[in-house]
């Protein structure tokens, strides 16, 4: 019997709400709406709200060039705004994050920014979609298993079955095991380990991912995408 919960309003632009929209009408969705009610009862849950679907606003389905795959909102105050990686101007950026722009450096020679705020980036076309979409305060992977996976895989599965020629960008185990779902012959997949000081000398650093994306874009979807950020 379906809970007697309002749905998660589909705060979605028109484009993305044509594909994906009638996830939003979905048992598992008022499940996790039932679920995040009650962690917000009790618990700080980052991003805020107005936040939390911020990657489809920045990229509109029609416009998305590169597919990058993170895991969840980074769990510290003021850090989160709904794009993975990226974190509000004046907060410092993440370990992982810092090695994203080491070897950004490395690889292209693009100069290390002064702030770790990626919307630069997203409104060229790189949706910058975590998998759970929501984290309790100080907790990582806390809203794992809610239900968000099951929408994030809806997504993925839509753009590599309805675009062609895009770049998916999976760092990491969790979202490397994506590659399932997209067709290598109609898309690039990019996969290495996380950027994480963890596990990014296991050859993230090193990886040329973003030389790779710059060539296949030249040729398949151009124009290249200026991962400088401005200051």
């Amino acid at each position: 019997m379906q809970p007697h919960v309002p749905p998660l309003k589909p705060q979605l632009p028109p484009a993305w709400l044509d594909v994906v929209g009638d996830e939003f009408q979905k048992p598992y969705m008022f499940q996790l709406k039932e679920f995040l009610l009650g962690e917000k009862a009790r618990y700080p849950v980052f991003p805020p709200g107005k936040d939390m679907f911020n990657a489809f606003w920045y990229t509109p389905f029609d416009q998305v060039r590169v597919v990058l795959l993170g895991q969840d909102p980074y769990h510290g105050p003021g850090q989160a705004h709904g794009l993975c990686f990226s974190v509000r101007r004046g907060v410092p950026p993440p370990p992982s994050l810092q090695n994203m722009f080491k070897e950004l450096h490395d690889d292209l020679g693009v100069p290390i920014p002064r702030h770790g705020e990626l919307t630069h980036w997203a409104k060229q076309g790189v949706l910058m979609l975590n998998t759970v979409l929501s984290v309790r305060a100080r907790q990582a992977n806390s809203h794992r298993g809610q239900g968000w996976e099951t929408f994030t895989d809806r997504v993925i599965q839509v753009l590599a079955q309805q675009r062609e020629g895009l770049v998916f960008v999976l760092w990491g185990s969790a979202a490397g095991r994506k590659a399932q779902m997209i067709d290598g012959r109609r898309h690039l997949i990019l996969r290495a380990p996380h950027p994480s000081p963890l596990s990014a000398h296991r050859g993230f650093m090193g990886c040329r991912h973003f030389s790779r994306i710059q060539a296949y874009l030249a040729e398949r979807n151009p124009p290249p995408i200026d991962w400088a950020l401005p200051d």
